[in-house]
C-alpha cells in the first residue's frame, strides 16, 4: 500500500507537503502540487478515507434509503443524487427496505453504525404515530431528508415531494374535460399519504365539477402491475361500468389497462384510463398511457441542495415542485 511517506521521499519534500498538495492548498506552489499530483497517479495512491474521516470528523458518505431500485420512479432520482453527491466528493450507500418496516430499521441502524454524514430516506409509511428508529435519528442530530411527503413518526424532518393533490386534480380534471363523469379510482397503500393526497385531489376535482364521488367507483388497490390486475377484475366483477378509470400509480394503470385489453375492451375507446408517475414504460405501453410527469432529476437534485444546507446548519422546509400531466392516446371523450 503507498503511503503519503513513499510520496514525499520521492518528491524530495515533507509529509505535511504532500498532504497539503493532495488537498489542493494554496500554501504549496502549483509546480510543486502538479508534481505530487502526478507521482501519486503512477504509484496508484489511494488515500485512506478512513483516517481522513477519524481526523474530520466526516465520512463524506451519505445513506440512501428507497424501497427498491426496481422501482421506475426512484432511478432518475437515484441518478442525479449520485451524480450531484458525486461532484461534491461524496459517495452513496445504498440500502432497499422492500417496504417493510422492521427491514427499515435494521437498515437505518446500519447506516448510523457507518456514521454516514447525512441520510436520505423514502420513508416505510405505518400507521403508527411513532417509529422508535426515527427518534434516534433525530436525537442523533443526523441530517436527514425525506423522500417524499411525511407521516406523523417522520413529520420533524425535511423533504423534496411533488404537489401531489393538485397533480391528481388536474388528472380528473382532464377526463372531466373529455366529458368523462363516470370516473373509477383505484387507490393506493392506506398508510401512504401521497395516496392519500392524489385520492383527495380526484374527490376535489370531482366536487367542483358538481359530480359527487360515488364509493361504488373507488376501489382499494396498491402500487404494483399485479395490484391494478387484481383491482380490474374486481372492477368488472363488480359491474359498475365506468367510462374512465385513474390510477393511483402508471404501475396499477398498467396492469389495469392490460386486464382490459384482455377481457376484450378497447383502450380509450370503451374506456380512458390514467395513471401517475410517467416511468418509462407508460410511453411505450401498447397504448401510451396519460400520465403525471414526477420531475425526478429535480427532486434528487434539491434534496442533495437541501442535505447540504443541512450540513451547513441552516433551517430547511420541504420542498414542494410542481408536476405535470402528459396527454396520450389512453385518454379520449367516452362513447356518446
Amino acid at each position: 500500500m503507498v503511503r503519503l511517506k513513499d510520496i514525499a521521499l520521492l518528491a524530495n519534500v515533507s509529509v505535511m507537503t504532500v498532504s497539503k498538495a493532495l488537498r489542493d492548498q494554496k500554501d504549496v506552489s502549483a509546480e510543486t502540487r502538479q508534481k505530487i499530483k502526478a507521482l501519486a497517479a503512477q504509484m496508484s495512491y489511494v488515500p485512506d478515507t478512513s483516517a481522513q474521516g477519524l481526523r474530520s470528523r466526516t465520512t463524506k458518505l451519505f445513506g440512501l434509503v428507497i424501497p427498491a431500485t426496481t422501482n421506475p420512479i426512484y432511478a432518475r432520482m437515484v441518478y442525479a443524487m449520485e451524480e450531484r453527491a458525486f461532484e461534491l466528493g461524496y459517495d452513496l450507500l445504498l440500502a432497499h427496505t422492500l417496504n417493510k418496516p422492521e427491514r427499515e430499521d435494521l437498515v437505518l441502524r446500519r447506516m448510523i453504525s457507518r456514521r454516514v454524514d447525512g441520510l436520505f430516506v423514502s420513508p416505510v409509511y405505518r400507521f403508527e404515530a411513532e417509529a422508535r428508529v426515527y427518534q434516534e435519528i433525530a436525537a442523533r442530530k443526523i441530517p436527514t431528508v425525506l423522500l417524499g411527503p411525511p407521516a406523523p413518526f417522520c413529520k420533524n424532518f425535511p423533504g423534496v415531494e411533488i404537489e401531489e393533490r393538485l397533480a391528481s386534480y388536474h388528472v380528473t380534471k382532464h377526463l372531466i374535460g373529455l366529458g368523462h363523469k363516470k370516473i373509477a379510482y383505484f387507490t393506493g397503500p392506506p398508510a401512504a399519504p401521497w395516496a392519500h393526497e392524489r385520492f383527495e385531489g380526484y374527490r376535489r376535482a370531482l366536487r367542483e365539477a358538481g359530480i359527487e364521488p360515488d364509493d361504488n367507483l373507488v376501489f382499494a388497490s396498491g402500487n404494483t402491475i399485479e395490484d391494478g390486475v387484481n383491482t380490474a377484475l374486481q372492477m368488472l366483477n363488480e359491474d359498475c361500468q365506468p367510462t374512465a378509470l385513474q390510477a393511483v400509480s402508471d404501475l396499477v394503470a398498467i396492469g389495469a389497462a392490460e386486464t382490459l385489453l384482455q377481457q376484450g375492451l378497447k383502450i380509450p375507446e370503451d374506456i380512458s384510463i390514467a395513471g401517475f408517475g410517467n416511468i418509462l414504460v407508460a410511453q411505450h405501453f401498447r397504448v401510451p398511457l396519460t400520465t403525471v410527469r414526477q420531475p425526478k432529476l429535480r427532486l434528487g437534485l434539491a434534496a442533495i441542495e437541501s442535505m447540504l444546507s443541512l450540513l451547513h446548519g441552516e433551517s430547511v422546509q420541504t420542498k414542494r415542485l410542481p408536476a405535470e400531466i402528459i396527454e396520450r392516446q389512453s385518454t379520449a371523450a367516452p362513447k356518446s
